[in-house]
């Protein structure tokens, strides 16, 4: 192993050394409970060792969110050092395939640059680990999520996204909400890939769903209810869910993000009945969890990355026209996500990731409609939701 890539790890290891981000409780304190839903961006693609291109993504904000989530700036020296050995392994091998070796005769040459691109491929994988280690875990946010087949439990860090190397909106949400409220916090996560508003998480009070394939019309709403006995599931019991949470002083939910809307796209009814299904969404919400004035946050679809194409979409047109219901006002926000798109990572996609993919590899996981499975994103995604729903809940209070 070379010296520097030994001082990488180094680095690496000594901010796994201070893990928690710790907030003292305030005595007395109800717990604060968000709900957050949607389909697959909301469950979240992102692979955590990506969440380090907040040193190279560019934004004014990023320095910040970066001391929020890693411990110390080791991970920074880390990943310059991460960038020029996968660039390196590309040129070795030829990216994904690795065409380069595999069209190398057998012989000494051959044998020597595998063992090369081996020992590079391990300080690749080291790199990522420790990235992941280094990542914050707090020791006063608490989620009980589900990412589509990933369900678990317990103190918010890395690995509620779709697996558990993967994150969402959720981690920098509740990394940033903890900085603006006090006491202790409970998130109860429900998301599930390719959902529709219309027609999946149909809301109970809409009118009857209709649709030329009958033979569907029973499972409309399916994941409105399975959210629904998630929620209530957690909210049964949240000594479990949380330890820090007191019976005598109960708890209060008191947000709700939405990110959703890929699936309503593809169909014109969809589409076109969006702003309603949204604002009774909302509405029904309100009403299933006894709390009228619930603050909500619907994170708009961004996935065209550039104002124009957002602008263009007849869904983010939608799900901003209901949060400018007059009967919301200030009780609802819309948040842009094309805003915090992380054009880092897109630079390296546009190369061509196969060629490229080591390098790729580093900065993104996942295709554009995932965000490219950007940890910069989405840990900037939910700073900008918890800053809209602190405003929210500093409106109500008044």
């Amino acid at each position: 192993m070379n010296t520097q890539h030994s001082r990488s790890i180094a680095l690496l290891t000594l901010s796994v050394l201070v893990l928690s981000l710790v907030s003292p409780l305030t005595a007395g304190e109800r717990l604060k409970v968000f709900i957050l839903a949607g389909q697959s961006n909301a469950a979240g693609h992102a692979r955590g060792h990506t969440i380090a291109t907040l040193y190279k993504a560019g934004k004014p904000e990023d320095a910040r969110l970066a001391k929020l989530v890693f411990s110390n700036g080791g991970v920074s020296k880390a990943l310059d050092e991460q960038l020029l050995r996968a660039r390196e392994i590309d040129e070795l091998t030829g990216g994904i395939a690795m065409d380069k070796l595999k069209q190398m005769s057998p012989g000494a040459e051959k044998s020597a640059l595998e063992t090369k691109v081996n020992e590079l491929l391990a300080a690749h994988k080291a790199y990522k680990q420790g990235v992941i280690k280094a990542c914050t875990t707090s020791d006063r946010v608490y989620i009980a999520s589900i990412a589509d087949r990933n369900k678990k439990n317990g103190k918010l860090g890395v690995g509620y996204g779709a697996d558990n190397e993967k994150i969402g909106p959720e981690y920098g949400f509740g990394l940033s909400i903890a900085q603006q409220v006090e006491g202790p916090i409970l998130l109860i996560k429900a998301s599930w890939g390719g959902k529709s508003l219309a027609y999946d998480f149909r809301p109970p009070s809409s009118p009857d769903f209709k649709t030329t394939k009958s033979s569907n019309q029973d499972n409309a709403g399916f994941f409105w209810r399975e959210m629904v006995k998630h929620v209530n599931q957690v909210l049964a019991d949240p000594k479990t869910h949380h330890p820090d949470y007191d019976a005598a002083k109960g708890y209060e939910i008191a947000g709700f993000i939405w990110f959703q809307g890929f699936n309503d796209q593809f169909k014109p009814e969809f589409r076109g009945t969006y702003t309603q299904n949204m604002k009774t969404f909302i509405r029904d919400v309100r009403t299933t969890f006894k709390t009228p004035d619930m603050p909500f946050v619907i994170g708009v679809l961004g996935t065209g990355m550039t104002k124009d194409k957002v602008d263009a979409n007849e869904v983010s047109q939608a799900q901003r026209a209901a949060a400018l219901a007059p009967e919301f006002k200030g009780t609802v926000c819309s948040v842009e996500s094309y805003t915090e798109y992380s054009h880092f990572s897109y630079k390296v996609f546009q190369k061509g990731w196969p060629k490229h993919y080591h390098e790729w590899d580093t900065v993104g996981s996942d295709r554009p409609y995932h965000y490219l499975g950007s940890g910069a994103f989405f840990v900037r995604l939910g700073d900008s939701f918890a800053t809209s729903m602190a405003e929210l809940m500093a409106a109500k209070e008044k």
